[in-house]
């Protein structure tokens, strides 16, 4: 194979925007042949394979690979189906709703060890945190003993929330701003700083938007080696902030309002404290302003790099399997604030399922639908 024949299920905004740079030639050996979609979306584009059926689209012989972006909960249907046609397989975030059905994909995916099976977490190629996450793999940070990260600079309106019926439900989404627009920060929260060993969730659910899911949050982190985080996230709060402060024993770093800076400790906090000779002594510091360049198209590069496996079998910017870690933090949080508890992690899937399924029995919410023009949201991208 000398280049991959792609499609693309799903031409919503973010399959739209799939579809435009790829169309554009920004990924080498990669050709944008086909596009699935139920609506008119797929008349934009008259030079490629339509389909309306995604089953249709996986046993036409037409691609080699496909990228789903879909509603949430189609991910893991699609996902399976295309990957038991012997397609590679490129989900958009999240991997799936909840816990449980990320298990089924990633089981099926692990049946089948010659297909790629990656994620769209397209923060992961951002020079930004691939520094910071330089600064704690080297050791430079010391051990994270705390972490911060303000989210709520996730502004959405009113109107943004009917522009689909599936949008900020239990049965369309399964969540809210956790599950959609903090996804990418919980890949980054534990792309950094790893899993957290328990998770107590605050959540305000409908507080800015006439919706049933959370759109106000407040997390409590605990990690195994007894560092603690707070996570905040919202829709409906502007201005908004987006702050990431991650302490060491070595030092501080602090990403907010792009730039990234590292406050060092010149020598480890803990072992300082045990051997100070003054009472008010604290390490000396130094201020270093840590230069980064913004990604040229990050989601571009992340099917590259999907490609590039696929043909020379480069290793995985954004494996599969590891977006369970997000969608599972997203539950966890919102898992907690229902039963007004603490969760210890791995938390148990199928005890969320079961009250998920729960939510939607239960669910009152008749949406009205409106119908808006497309609208260029690339400046979301950027955290």
């Amino acid at each position: 194979m000398e280049k991959v024949r792609l499609g693309i299920v799903g031409l919503g905004n973010i399959g739209r925007y799939h579809a435009d740079y790829l169309l554009q030639g920004r990924v080498r050996r990669c050709e944008l042949v086909a596009v699935c979609s139920r609506g008119k979306a797929a008349e934009r584009y008259p030079g490629l394979k339509r389909f309306t059926e995604p089953e249709a689209l996986f046993r036409s012989g037409e691609v080699d690979a496909v990228l789903i972006a879909t509603p949430h909960y189609q991910h893991v249907t699609l996902g399976i189906a295309a990957l038991e046609a012997g397609l590679h397989l490129l989900v958009e975030k999240p991997i799936a709703a909840h816990k449980a059905d990320a298990e089924r994909l990633i089981a099926a995916a692990q049946q089948r060890p010659r297909q790629v099976f990656a994620a769209m977490f397209q923060l992961r190629t951002e020079p930004r945190y691939q520094k910071l996450r330089r600064l704690i793999t080297s050791g430079e940070l010391g051990e994270i003993v705390r972490v911060n990260w303000i989210n709520t600079d996730w502004f959405r309106p009113e109107l943004y929330f009917a522009t689909g019926g599936w949008r900020a439900t239990w049965k369309g989404e399964g969540g809210g701003v956790l599950i959609n627009q903090c996804l990418h920060n919980l890949d980054m929260l534990q792309w950094l700083c790893g899993m957290p060993a328990r998770v107590r969730g605050f959540c305000q659910f409908g507080r800015y938007h006439d919706i049933e899911v959370e759109d106000n949050v407040t997390a409590y982190l605990e990690w195994s080696n007894r560092a603690t985080g707070v996570f905040l996230g919202s829709t409906g709060e502007a201005p908004g902030t987006n702050r990431l402060e991650i302490a060491g024993t070595r030092g501080k770093a602090v990403l907010e309002d792009n730039r990234l800076r590292f406050i060092r400790n010149e020598a480890d906090m803990i072992e300082f404290s045990r051997t100070a000779k003054s009472p008010f002594a604290k390490p000396d510091v130094w201020h270093v302003e840590i230069p980064f360049t913004d990604a040229v198209l990050p989601h571009a590069i992340i099917v590259q790099n999907f490609v590039n496996a696929i043909l020379d079998g480069e290793p995985l910017i954004a494996p599969g399997p590891e977006g369970i870690h997000s969608v599972e933090l997203a539950n966890a949080v919102v898992f907690s604030a229902l039963l007004d508890r603490t969760l210890d992690l791995p938390m148990d899937g199928a005890a969320w399922e079961a009250k998920l399924q729960e939510l939607i029995a239960n669910s009152k919410v008749r949406k009205q639908v409106v119908e808006v023009e497309p609208t260029d949201f690339s400046a979301s991208f950027r955290r």
